[in-house]
């Protein structure tokens, strides 16, 4: 059986963040492949392993390392499959990894997760294979409830065995607390194209201008959309009622400076994936860190600072799993045969 998922460590020291990827790829049954190739000292086998692997059937790679952080870069170069980069801590935090894997040129987009996020990484790999194989998705979506499980349970297990004298540990009891399902209504919603394959949604007019350079390679790439500004903390209820009605949409798109909380709300709405675009803002301070750093179980395939075309490409390698005619297109593109 030729597995849906390589995983690629650059170095065997990288193992631990591996088997994060591995236990979640184990509960949701979906078979993967494991490979140590480094882009530094054997990038022939980096080479060989993604362009043979691709040929048989890969539908997404993972690549993991430290430092430097060149291999899922160098993955990306042997394949059309999209690339999930999970970034290490070895030095600095792993911000070094980060911002190797994270900043990557136009039209070579790495889906970066938060440093150490190896279990992300395999999600995401899930949700992109979940587009095409609904018992994927599924099962992505019952994994999401034991996400959220584990912090309804915490009030429980936690707080319930707090001893304090003023503390009222009776009052709003999450275990009796009745949870209200949100109305939604498509009619006012805002979406001018329902059906769209992306679902793209900006946190400010200032954000407009990286917004539209996806939209124009989505156009390049033949990949319907609708688009909408519209904020989760200003306008909470029509930021829900957009997200939710949108629920044809195959992925879904945030961009935003000042604190990333589109992508942050998008996730918690929908089981599908999310790409987010960090902005910087009028002070020119970015949001690549709270938009990448995201918790267990609720991956954001983070591309770089303001790199709108990136998120485009990247949207165009994961519905071209599926899809030949798109992979056509995106050659043509890598290739500089079609010009903007």
């Amino acid at each position: 059986m030729t597995p849906k998922i390589m995983i690629i460590l650059g170095s065997g020291s990288d193992i631990a963040i591996a088997e994060k990827a591995m236990d979640i790829l184990d509960k949701l049954e979906i078979p993967y492949s494991l490979k140590i190739a480094s882009a530094h000292r054997t990038p022939n086998l980096v080479r060989e392993i993604v362009a043979q692997g691709t040929d048989a059937g890969i539908e997404v790679f993972i690549g993991i390392a430290g430092l430097a952080a060149h291999l899922p870069g160098s993955i990306a170069a042997y394949t059309p499959r999209p690339v999930i980069g999970v970034p290490v801590d070895v030095k600095t935090g792993g911000l070094d990894a980060l911002e190797s894997i994270v900043q990557m040129p136009y039209p070579s987009p790495i889906a970066t997760v938060g440093i150490d996020r190896g279990d992300n990484a395999a999600i995401l790999a899930a949700q992109f294979i979940g587009l095409h194989d609904d018992e994927v998705h599924k099962k992505v979506i019952e994994l999401r409830k034991e996400y959220a499980m584990k912090v309804i349970d915490s009030n429980e297990k936690i707080i319930q065995t707090i001893d304090r004298p003023f503390i009222q540990n009776d009052y709003l009891r999450i275990k009796n607390l009745e949870i209200n399902k949100f109305d939604v209504d498509e009619e006012n919603s805002g979406c001018k194209n329902r059906d769209a394959e992306v679902a793209i949604i900006v946190g400010r007019q200032t954000d407009v201008a990286t917004a539209k350079k996806i939209t124009k390679l989505l156009d390049r790439l033949k990949i319907t959309y609708d688009m909408k500004v519209v904020c989760p903390i200003r306008s909470h209820k029509k930021f829900i009622n957009y997200v939710k009605s949108m629920k044809n949409a195959k992925i879904f798109i945030g961009v935003s400076s000042n604190s990333s909380q589109v992508t942050g709300g998008i996730v918690g709405l929908t089981a599908r994936p999310v790409i987010g675009v960090p902005c910087t803002n009028e002070n020119g301070d970015d949001y690549m860190l709270t938009t990448v750093s995201m918790p267990p179980g609720v991956p954001v395939a983070t591309v770089g600072i303001n790199n709108g075309r990136n998120a485009a490409v990247l949207a165009g390698e994961i519905l071209s799993i599926d899809n030949p005619e798109i992979v056509d297109l995106l050659e043509k593109l890598k290739d500089k045969k079609i010009t903007f």
